[in-house]
């Protein structure tokens, strides 16, 4: 039976490689224990901000058979966004590398897909839905389960081979799978590089963050005006936030990815300061046509450009 099992769970890794992705670890479906505490702790402490979302389905984001029916495993996949070239204008308003291509949830999804696909045709009826970061599965949490990596301080799934600069991503399926060991060490270690360098001091311990504070919940989850107090702590990001992630030492592990649909299109990374502080809406639909930065909207970006204008 374990031998079943393990070619199943190699013939899925196979695949995800073959798929692009970068890593792929398989946790045994199940209720999140250690999870539970911290969840209800993190949300009753208001550090999710105006994300009222997340208090929704509390029970199925700890317990993913609750999504699933049948579950018994989650395939956990990461894929690589670490870019070749950032933008050229080191004045100009700055924008995550994660947006800079296509809206990952399309091509993530596209890729999950596929491998459900393949899962089916080669091991037969398997049922399964695929998630990316817009239902309540706790990402981070199955990631470490799978052994992918550990959480690091900066709340953030760290690998030792390439850093955390990747996507998450999780199939789950109702099928018995061979299960890798939870990553168990932490190789942060004493550094604290992360949570020094936030300046608006939102890692408040490790591995917990203050929404409310942080850069990339200001610039893109918040609907109203960005409050005053942080003035001057933005560090000209407006749209999301690299800071804990570009000083973590980890990430001079780093390689740029290979999946063309990332790459910055429409001149993206040409814009200039003044570009981006005199951007209209139609420089703006053609400019961010297929990336993320449109879940901000144009009424959106416009106040974060002008927020840092105020600087």
């Amino acid at each position: 039976m374990h031998s079943l099992l393990k070619k199943h769970s190699d013939f899925i890794k196979e695949e995800a490689t073959k798929l692009g992705f970068m890593q792929c670890g398989i946790a045994k479906a199940g209720f999140l224990e250690e999870e539970a505490p911290r969840l209800e702790k993190w949300l009753s402490n208001g550090r999710h901000g105006q994300m009222s979302y997340m208090e929704n389905y509390f029970d199925k984001r700890l317990d993913p058979r609750l999504l699933v029916d049948g579950a018994k495993s989650v395939i956990s996949l990461s894929l690589n966004y670490f870019p070749e070239k950032q933008q050229q204008d080191p004045s100009a308003a700055k924008i995550s590398k994660y947006a800079y291509g296509e809206d990952y949830h399309y091509v993530i999804k596209e890729k999950l897909k596929l491998l459900l696909q393949a899962i089916q045709e080669n091991i037969g009826e398997v049922g399964g839905r695929a998630f990316v970061d817009s239902a309540p599965v706790l990402d981070r949490a199955w990631a470490k389960k799978a052994g992918l990596g550990w959480v690091g301080k900066n709340a953030n799934i760290i690998s030792k081979q390439s850093g955390s600069f990747f996507f998450l991503a999780e199939l789950i399926v109702d099928l018995e799978l061979d299960y890798d060991v939870p990553f168990a060490t932490d190789y942060c270690g004493t550094c604290t590089k992360c949570i020094d360098a936030c300046p608006t001091e939102a890692i408040i311990a490790p591995q917990t963050i203050d929404s409310s504070k942080c850069i990339s919940y200001l610039t893109i989850e918040l609907k109203n005006q960005i409050p005053t107090q942080f003035k001057g702590q933005m560090e000209n990001w407006a749209f999301g936030c690299d800071i804990c992630q570009d000083v973590c030492p980890w990430n001079r592990f780093s390689k740029p990815h290979t999946e063309d649909r990332f790459n910055a299109q429409h001149g993206l990374l040409e814009l200039s300061a003044q570009d981006l502080t005199e951007i209209t809406e139609d420089v703006f639909k053609k400019v961010f046509k297929d990336s993320p930065v449109k879940r901000t909207k144009f009424a959106g970006l416009k106040r974060n450009v002008d927020f840092l204008k105020e600087e």
